[in-house]
Order: C-alpha cells, then sequence, then structure tokens
C-alpha cells in the first residue's frame, strides 16, 4: 500500500529580477508502508522544497500529492494543516524542541494539541521515547540531553500523532559520527516496525545505503541512483 504518492510535481518562483527560477520539474515518487526512502543531490537541488511540498507545507505550482490515500490538491489552508497535524511527521536538521519542557511533554505536544487526554499522552510519549532508546532520559529538558538525545526525541516526537509518513530533512547534520550511527539505526528499525513511509533528505552516505531506494535528484526530476556514488 502506497502511504504517499507524487504525481508531475513542478515548483517555480519568481526571483527578484523577474525571472522565472524552476526547482522541480516533474517529480514523480511513491513511498509504500514500512519502507525507507533516501533523496540525495547536490545542495540547491530542491530536495528541501520537495520534502515542503509533498508533506504539505507548500504546494506544488504543477501536479499534486496523495497522503494516506487522501489527495491534498485544492485544499484550503486549514485543511491542508489538519492533514499534516494527523498524517505528517517531521524532523528537520535542527530539533527545534520546546527548551522549558522535558523530553516526554516534548514529545506529548502534538497529542496534547490534537486533544488526547494528559495520562493517555503521556503513556504513548513514554512509549515512542522507549522506541529511541531513551527511557531513562525522557525526564530531561533538551539542555540537559546530547545532540544525538535531541535528535531522536524529535524522531519520537514527529511519531506522536501516529502519522502515515515521516519526512527528515538532513536529520544527522549536526550529528557526530557515533550518534547519526545511532539515528540510523533507529530510523530503519521505525520504518519496518511501525510500517511507515520515511523519506529522508541526506548528503551521508550511510543513511542512504541503509534505505530501500535512493533517489538522486537532479535538474528538478528523480531518478534511481546507486546512493553510494552520488552523496557528498
Amino acid at each position: 500500500m502506497n502511504v504517499l504518492e507524487a504525481h508531475d510535481i513542478a515548483k517555480s518562483y519568481r526571483s527578484g529580477d523577474g525571472s522565472t527560477l524552476h526547482i522541480l520539474n516533474g517529480v514523480n515518487l511513491t513511498v509504500k508502508r514500512g519502507e525507507m526512502i533516501a533523496i540525495v543531490g547536490e545542495s540547491g537541488a530542491g530536495k528541501s522544497t520537495l520534502l515542503h511540498v509533498i508533506g504539505a507545507l507548500d504546494r506544488p505550482s504543477r501536479g499534486y500529492v496523495v497522503i494516506g490515500g487522501e489527495s491534498i490538491n485544492d485544499r484550503s489552508d486549514d485543511e491542508l494543516a489538519t492533514i499534516r497535524n494527523k498524517k505528517v511527521g517531521f524532523v528537520f536538521q535542527y530539533h527545534h524542541l520546546l527548551r522549558e519542557f522535558s523530553a516526554v511533554e516534548n514529545v506529548m505536544m502534538p497529542m496534547r494539541i490534537g486533544g488526547m487526554p494528559v495520562a493517555e499522552a503521556r503513556s504513548r510519549a513514554a512509549e515512542l521515547l522507549a522506541r529511541v532508546g531513551l527511557t531513562a532520559r525522557m525526564e530531561h529538558r533538551p539542555s540537559e540531553l546530547s545532540g544525538g538525545e535531541q535528535q531522536r526525541t524529535a524522531v519520537a516526537r514527529a511519531l506522536a500523532v501516529d502519522p502515515s509518513v515521516v519526512l527528515a530533512d538532513e536529520p544527522t547534520g549536526n550529528l557526530d559520527h557515533r550518534n547519526g550511527e545511532r539515528l540510523h539505526e533507529v530510523f530503519a528499525q521505525l520504518a519496518r516496525d511501525l510500517e511507515i513511509g520515511l523519506v529522508v533528505v541526506t548528503h551521508n552516505r550511510a543513511l542512504a545505503a541503509r534505505a530501500d531506494r535512493a533517489l538522486l535528484l537532479e535538474d528538478g526530476r528523480l531518478v534511481d541512483t546507486d546512493a553510494r556514488g552520488v552523496v557528498a
């Protein structure tokens, strides 16, 4: 079953001099349940733009996206926000944890915003933190966590609403090798165990090599590739 589909996606912007800048030009992508896909390519190729479009953070200039069986074309901003909150989890290079809250409280936040009772949200948050190896650290605030622990907390938070797909943008970009490897293992295991679709934009060869498929974004399109040969 496909949890994410992108069909003929194009995205253009108007530049400061009035010309049109074409970023994406006919991107097609399908992600199956339990599948991990790595997207690689040169800086400026449009990888983050693609994540924003397929994650309903931005609208395509052409084409359409389907998330969890639901088309997001022609939806209002409020409807897109609801789809994002229910079906998409995001992990960015910077974890964006709330400093005044503990790890478990950070993971609880999306569930509480969605109206889940405190006890239920806390139980699920604790379960997710256990999955990423942070049971003993869940009452610690971000300042008391290592960089790798903070990013794994962000991964748990992305899973809080039981999304169909998780989109990660350079998730290991600020981590050392050891913590990066730990996060790679977490991603691969979560995709399998939770049967979510996982799309990771990365320059990290080791992370791309763990994916079920590695795709190169080049000239505005995605092509199958050997990640070992193209990741900088």
